[in-house]
């Protein structure tokens, strides 16, 4: 059997990193309790795990995926002291663990003052749910927080290469980043359709003659494919709505909001919050020019500004804060603040207008941030 991995809580490195660490290894924790805010990461680390445990031929014998919250005492008893058939492990998953009912957790709590060691057991909690100190302290505690954009795009990468065994393009995975969003679930939905299709444009006919040196080429996601499987072309995004109006430049921005409201994933709370974030960076980069900051530092601070307040910029962080450096000095402190309660109009009409539609609203909030530099030049 292999040793009982010590109750804690991995502190030290990612939990992608602990789970692959304990597969190559082949030492199991008796217990791990995953949560987090990345449901995503969780399923597939929860799928990891019980693929290296358990074994496959003994799997429908030696597995139980439960809901918490339909278990008794009775049950969760059971399914605890159950042991092995036929192999030298089996696994118990408890999905949304902190909703137990007093007595099923009181046999838990029991059950975790010894767990078994041919026992591997997986307690699972949802997305938004409190971290449950007993539960983080008698298990080996994963948590699972959302990829940051910049791990997002090296996350699609990863996820084409080595899921789907096709390469991406990096305009390619920019534009799906830019198309789809962080969310890791869609992202590897639109990721299939999208190999999907490069892998029947490499296997033409036009594709089918072998390269010289006898090594069959990969098939690979280009640009144009995400443009045709997820229907959104490059230029058109909610990344170039918010360069349109960093630049004030209130013709293109007009343009593009019909498109990126037309767009899955994409509302216009989403988008204002997004205008808001390069709002109040603009503001902080305004503020260290005027401090005697040169251009060149400011990238610097716009990083930490990402990193201190965790703001959604829409994009990953060097991207947000390479287009802000262009255009800072296009921007004065009473266009940054007027700018600010603009948005906050905005955000209020939102929550409280019956009269103007979502679209109207965010139109004339695009108008107004470009009116800037009109204003300015006044």
């Amino acid at each position: 059997m292999p040793p009982r991995a010590p109750a804690t809580t991995a502190k030290e490195a990612s939990p992608q990193r602990v789970v692959q660490a304990a597969i190559q290894s082949r030492s199991f924790a008796p217990v791990y309790y995953l949560h987090g805010d990345d449901d995503y990461l969780k399923d597939r680390a929860v799928r990891e795990l019980l693929d290296a445990a358990i074994d496959a031929g003994t799997r429908d014998f030696n597995l139980e995926v439960r809901r918490a919250n339909e278990l008794d005492a009775e049950t969760v008893s059971s399914l605890l002291s159950t042991p092995p058939m036929l192999a030298e492990r089996r696994a118990v998953v408890l999905r949304d663990v902190t909703t137990l009912k007093k007595a099923a957790r009181q046999q838990l709590d029991r059950y975790l003052t010894r767990p078994a060691a041919d026992t591997l057991l997986l307690l699972v909690s949802p997305a938004g749910t409190k971290v449950d100190a007993a539960l983080a302290g008698a298990s080996l505690a994963l948590e699972f927080a959302p990829l940051t954009p910049e791990r997002v795009r090296r996350w699609i990468t990863h996820h084409a290469t080595t899921v789907l065994h096709t390469d991406i393009a990096d305009d390619a995975s920019q534009l799906l980043q830019q198309a789809v969003g962080n969310d890791l679930h869609q992202l590897a939905s639109e990721l299939d359709k999208c190999a999907s299709y490069a892998l029947g444009v490499h296997a033409g006919p036009d594709r089918g003659t072998m390269p010289s040196d006898g090594v069959p080429a990969r098939a690979c996601i280009d640009v144009d494919m995400v443009s045709a499987v997820v229907g959104i072309r490059r230029g058109e995004t909610v990344t170039d709505l918010l360069d349109a109006v960093a630049r004030q430049d209130a013709a293109a921005a007009v343009a593009l909001v019909g498109h990126v409201l037309s767009q899955p994933k994409v509302s216009t709370v989403q988008v204002v919050m997004m205008l808001s974030t390069q709002a109040f960076a603009l503001a902080l980069g305004r503020a260290r020019r005027d401090g005697g900051v040169p251009t060149n530092r400011l990238q610097q601070e716009y990083f930490a500004f990402l990193k201190e307040t965790g703001g959604y910029p829409g994009r990953p962080w060097g991207e947000a804060a390479s287009a802000w450096t262009k255009v800072t000095d296009q921007w004065s402190a009473s266009a940054c603040e007027q700018a600010l309660a603009l948005l906050l109009e905005a955000d209020i009409a939102l929550k409280e207008s019956t009269v103007s539609n979502d679209e109207q609203i965010l139109m004339s909030l695009v108008l107004g941030l470009c009116a800037m530099r009109r204003r300015k030049a006044a």
